[in-house]
C-alpha cells in the first residue's frame, strides 16, 4: 500500500535524472570554452587577409550606433555600417582576386550596397535620422 505523499516512479525517476544532470553541469560548463578566433597573425597571412580584418574590425566599430528608441532608424543606422562593410571586403577581393566570377560578383555587391547606402543616408536625413 502505497503512502499517501509518496511520489510515483515515473516522478521519482525524473528527479533522480534531473539531479544527476544538475551535479554534472557544474564540470560541463567549466570544460565548454567559448569560441574564439586568434586574429593575431593575420597580417603574416598576406596583405589581403590583414586588409579584410582591418575592414572587418571597422565594420564592427561602427555598427556600435547611438540607439534613438525608434526601431526604423535603428535599423537603417546599423545597416549602412554593415553594408559599407561589404562594400570593403568586395574592394579587397577587386584588389587582390583572381577568380573572374568572384571579382564579378564583388563589383556587383560594390554596386547594390552603394546604392543601398545612399537610400537609407537619405532616408535617415528625411525621417530624424
Amino acid at each position: 500500500m502505497a503512502l499517501p505523499h509518496t511520489p510515483s516512479k515515473a516522478i521519482h525517476w525524473s528527479l533522480t535524472a534531473a539531479i544527476a544532470l544538475g551535479l554534472g553541469l557544474p564540470s560541463f560548463a567549466e570544460t565548454v570554452k567559448p569560441m574564439t578566433m586568434d586574429m593575431s597573425d593575420a597580417a603574416a597571412a598576406g596583405p589581403a587577409t590583414a586588409a579584410y580584418q582591418a575592414a572587418m574590425d571597422a565594420m564592427m566599430t561602427n555598427m556600435v550606433i547611438p540607439y534613438s528608441g525608434n526601431p526604423d532608424v535603428d535599423f537603417i543606422r546599423g545597416m549602412i555600417p554593415h553594408h559599407q562593410g561589404a562594400v570593403d571586403n568586395a574592394r579587397i577581393v577587386l584588389q587582390y582576386g583572381k577568380d573572374p566570377d568572384v571579382l564579378k560578383f564583388a563589383q556587383s555587391v560594390i554596386d547594390a550596397q552603394e546604392a543601398e547606402i545612399k537610400w537609407m543616408t537619405e532616408w535617415l536625413a528625411k525621417n530624424g535620422g
